[in-house]
């Protein structure tokens, strides 16, 4: 058996698709250890491969990252298809839409087999092109979530038999309720006993619909009732001057820090540090950061409208608000702060981390991905329909 994984990047940048990403590649290898096994990753350079502390064992990594783009788009694309051409029985799996486009080719010109995973905004509402082609044209498409899987059946008509959920999960053993660490107190100025709201994310142009610049004009209004209220803002990218800015114009410089990159072995230790983890997306596919947060213990915010609604049962373990209603933010924000929202079960620690650790785990993942492969044929293996997710009993 033959696989080809195409990705983005998995070891010079970590975020929520690099971690999907590895943990597809990790449980492939488990589930089919013989199948010979080859990684494209468009941005990685081969000596981020080379130097990397996590490689996955038995499995080939080509990264095309040290040319310019362009060069890496057109030298991506010929890996593709040579070898599609030499090995057409390899299956082919992408975890983005945007290098579909050259399977698409690669299935039309040579009759190979590929799968797509859709998360979340790169999928929706994709209508024309080599994009809708691509999913038009899968083997499968894998969805991240509920919330996914039917924005593409409701609103592009795709056939509901092709697409699989294949759940975002997350490494429970490094998240863990702890108290707050002094080191990051001391760091940022904190008093322990001072309410901060903290976000986990890109701070890039394109990513402000993940919802950080409402929460910054919701303080104002917030510390008029919380005025020691801390808000941090853990991320880099090209928005930042942007936020500082408008940071100034709020005046509220004393409330807020934009940490920028922080080392990965720190994020644990934030999510403790916070009292609340806010992220009133727009347009996430699921939200692995979510998931971080519960298993911390720590009450979550999250938009109603994307693909949060996963991770957070509907609202059974969080808080969901109109991402566009900027009141509706605030007054959320500043219940969950007082320990006023009307949901018992955002204040009861062990009881967020229970859902998050039973209902998104490694077995469930790997339940998931076995069906998928024997479903098409790529496992020897028997494998029946994974149960769906079910709250634990005693709520």
């Amino acid at each position: 058996m033959q696989i080809c994984c195409i990705a983005s990047n998995i070891f010079g940048f970590t975020g929520g698709i690099q971690i999907y990403t590895r943990h597809l590649l990790e449980n492939l290898q488990q589930l089919v250890p013989d199948a010979d096994c080859q990684v494209l990753l468009k941005y990685d350079r081969p000596a981020d491969i080379t130097q990397a502390d996590r490689p996955i064992p038995g499995m080939q990594f080509t990264g095309f990252g040290q040319w310019p783009r362009q060069l890496q788009t057109l030298f991506m694309t010929l890996a593709i298809w040579w070898i599609a051409l030499r090995h057409p029985q390899t299956l082919f799996i992408t975890t983005h839409v945007n290098y579909g486009k050259a399977l698409v080719w690669a299935k039309r010109w040579f009759g190979i087999r590929y799968w797509i995973v859709a998360h979340g905004l790169e999928v929706w509402d994709i209508h024309t092109g080599l994009s809708y082609a691509a999913l038009a044209e899968a083997t499968a498409i894998a969805a991240v979530s509920h919330y996914t899987r039917n924005h593409l059946i409701e609103q592009q008509g795709l056939d509901p038999d092709r697409i699989h959920l294949l759940t975002n999960i997350f490494d429970a053993q490094r998240f863990q309720i702890q108290p707050k660490p002094d080191y990051l107190l001391k760091r940022h100025g904190l008093a322990i006993d001072q309410p901060v709201i903290l976000t986990v994310c890109r701070l890039g142009k394109l990513d402000a619909y993940k919802g950080y610049e409402q929460i910054l004009r919701s303080l104002p209004v917030i510390k008029q009732t919380i005025p020691n209220i801390h808000y941090l803002l853990v991320g880099k990218g090209d928005d930042q001057p942007r936020l500082q800015q408008l940071i100034q114009t709020l005046d509220i410089a004393a409330n807020v820090t934009l940490t920028g990159f922080i080392p990965d072995a720190e994020l644990p230790d934030y999510y403790n540090l916070c009292d609340l983890f806010a992220m009133p997306s727009a347009g996430e596919g699921f939200g692995i950061v979510y998931l971080e947060a519960m298993a911390s213990g720590k009450p979550v915010l999250a938009g109603n409208a994307d693909g949060a609604i996963d991770p957070l049962a509907q609202g059974k373990f969080g808080c969901l608000v109109n991402p566009a209603n900027q009141p509706e933010i605030t007054h959320a924000l500043t219940q969950l702060l007082q320990g006023t929202y009307p949901n018992p079960r955002l204040y009861q620690p062990q009881v967020l981390r229970q859902w998050a650790v039973s209902s998104f785990t490694r077995s469930r993942f790997q339940a998931q991905l076995h069906y998928l492969l024997q479903q098409h044929q790529f496992s020897p293996m028997a494998a029946t329909p994974p149960a769906e997710i079910s709250y634990p009993s005693e709520l």
